[in-house]
């Protein structure tokens, strides 16, 4: 019989076997004292038999041996003491590794015993090992014993074990998939000596060990995460148990605060609130291990894990290394995701503009440098949100556009970096150069102290034969704009005016030949019908639009003439631009059936910009 005292006055726990024998060794583990008789232990370790040798007097007075070094400590010993007196114990996943660690240390072999507890421990921990849920708390607890769970090899099984059963179909077998809850059914029904009612197996999709993975260590969880990769595990997979992993104890989300975590305790620290080298460390980590195939982590993961690196000053390799990865795949990206707030020590604009900078530098070097050679042509109807046609630079392009729309209005930005900015996607992948216009006009009206010379830099970025009717009435009217510009606009859709017209032309002259065809009769019309031939319609109207076309034949050379002429005062564009007719030729080109014959305009005045202070609308 054993009994626990605690000795008055001195503060240690002392533990003496009552069993009407006096003891004869006294056994010092930490603060615990043990009296206890000699010939039970040293009939069970080989250990205590040969200290008990060494320290036994001849006198016959109690020895006392020094056990400070025993892994688990005095809990560990006082089991394995009641275990040397034929008391039965009870071995749990919570207490084996300790168990079999100090027994190992003990020398406790089948030489001073059958059923020794080497063997015994050593049995039980083979059948956790068939176990998911057992399992992970067997590798838990080894961290309380690591290097003695090393030299015996628990740790690497215990590993193999759960590599093997995660990279499996857990459907095929019978392994509970939940380690933190698997005292409830999957039904939630409260198992008793784990029986319970009878319940529909549950779904188990690709990532229902994320979960019990993330208590474990960095470190285990690295060496476990090693292990699923060797048996073949798919990158998606572990790029998904990785974001778990870094969601639950990293802040990524866009306004988190650093010591605002799910989880304060970051698993293998003993501080509660872990410091910002701790998060770095673990931050550093998740990004080694993510896998290199590309589209494994979405891409605003990465973006949030970049974020993070940024506030934490995470090594440059690290913020290089996901500086890459968001360049493969930035067509997947938002602009919110994009908006990266500057954390450097001389904090001149409020998003890191360098940061997105080297984003579109790694996006054009490495993944789409053949995209140059065979530029894409993309309708304008093509570019709505989400459109599948859109191709990757494209939506880039556009991502880019807005972008720059949003970080024009900072007045610290300066006319290089911008530019340089705005000239990074190629002309071609632009197919309407609106957005672009847009963020050039918000910059020119947030920097007024540019030179005419930036102005002109700034605006060649710009393609004017790629601007919509909406954007080119504005620019022929925006006074930010440099004159040659405006020029150039006015140029460009008088191009287009004289391509629109003679297309017309062209669909008349063919319909008039088709008519005129021998063999071609027109069908006569049935009594009573109401409806006329579409075929002698359709002539009708276009040798009214032959008509019309002509008179804009005459406006367009009187432009002409009107160019010529053209001083460089800016007041008479108001002029130009009346005799230009956009609202006509916007009604021509959007028409899909010719009009009929009307009285020449009389020349319509130019609509305002659209807007708040003469900015172009969206």
């Amino acid at each position: 019989m054993f009994i626990i005292t605690i000795l008055k006055g001195l503060g240690a726990k002392v533990m003496f076997c009552a069993n009407g024998l006096p003891s004869d060794i006294i056994i010092e583990c930490g603060e615990m004292s043990f009296q206890l008789h000699k010939f039970p232990l040293l009939s069970r370790s080989g250990v205590l038999e040969k200290l008990i040798a060494e320290a036994s007097n001849n006198d016959g007075q109690s020895c006392v041996l020094q056990l400070h070094d025993i892994p688990g400590g005095a809990k560990m010993f006082e089991l394995i003491a009641k275990f040397c007196y034929g008391v039965k114990i009870e071995l749990t996943s919570l207490n084996v590794v300790s168990l079999r660690c100090a027994a190992e240390h003990l020398q406790m072999t089948e030489d001073y015993g059958e059923g020794n507890l080497i063997s015994q421990t050593e049995n039980f921990l083979n059948e956790l090992f068939g176990n998911w849920a057992d399992s992970i708390k067997v590798l838990d607890m080894c961290e309380e014993v690591l290097q003695y769970a090393e030299e015996l090899h628990i740790v690497s099984r215990c590993i193999d074990s759960l590599a093997m059963k995660a990279c499996a179909d857990p459907s095929l077998f019978s392994w509970p998939v939940s380690g933190r809850n698997s005292m409830h059914s999957p039904g939630g029904t409260v198992l008793w000596n784990g029986i319970g009612t009878a319940t529909k197996p549950r779904a188990v999709g690709d990532n229902w060990w994320f979960e019990d993975v993330s208590f474990l260590s960095l470190p285990l969880y690295k060496r476990l995460i090693f292990a699923v990769e060797l048996r073949g595990m798919k990158p998606e997979n572990i790029a998904g148990s990785l974001m778990f992993y870094a969601t639950r104890y990293l802040p990524l989300t866009r306004y988190s605060n650093i010591n605002e975590n799910v989880n304060c305790v970051i698993p293998g620290s003993a501080i509660s609130a872990p410091t910002e080298a701790i998060q770095r460390a673990l931050l550093e980590e998740i990004v080694e291990l993510l896998p290199n195939q590309k589209g494994v982590a979405p891409t605003k993961f990465l973006l949030g894990l970049l974020r993070t690196a940024m506030i934490l000053h995470a090594s440059p390799s690290c913020r290089e290394n996901l500086e890459k990865r968001v360049g493969a795949q930035l067509d997947q990206a938002t602009l919110d995701d994009l908006l990266i707030p500057n954390m450097g020590y001389s904090v001149e604009t409020f998003y890191d503009i360098d940061c997105v900078q080297r984003i579109l530098d790694h996006y054009m070097l490495v993944d789409h440098a053949a995209a140059g050679s065979s530029p894409c042509i993309v309708d304008e109807s093509q570019l709505m949100e989400g459109s599948p046609s859109l191709t990757p630079i494209t939506m880039v392009a556009k991502l880019l556009d807005e972008y720059l729309s949003e970080v024009a209005s900072d007045v610290n930005l300066k006319f290089p970096k911008f530019q340089a900015l705005a000239t990074v996607i190629p002309d071609f992948a632009r197919p309407l150069n609106d957005g672009l216009y847009r963020a050039i006009d918000i910059y020119l009206k947030s920097h007024p102290w540019l030179t005419d010379s930036e102005r002109e830099q700034l605006c060649r970025v710009m393609n004017c034969q790629k601007l919509s009717l909406e954007a080119c009435t504005h620019a022929a009217q925006n006074e930010r704009l440099p004159l040659r510009l405006i020029v150039q606009v006015l140029f460009f859709e008088q191009l287009r005016l004289r391509t629109s017209i003679a297309g017309w032309f062209f669909v008349s002259d063919n319909l008039e030949n088709s008519q005129n065809q021998p063999g071609n009769l027109s069908l006569p019309k049935h009594e009573g019908s109401s409806q006329a031939n579409p075929t002698q319609d359709q002539a009708g109207n276009f040798a009214d639009m032959r008509e019309r076309v002509s008179e804009l034949e005459k406006e367009c050379s009187s432009m002409k003439e009107e160019l010529q002429k053209l001083g460089k005062t800016r007041s008479s564009w108001n002029i130009f631009s009346r005799k230009f007719g956009f609202r006509l030729r916007s009604q021509l080109c959007k028409s899909k059936t010719p009009p009929p014959p009307q009285p020449p305009p009389q020349a319509p005045a130019v609509n305002e910009p659209q807007g708040q202070n003469g900015e172009m609308a969206n």
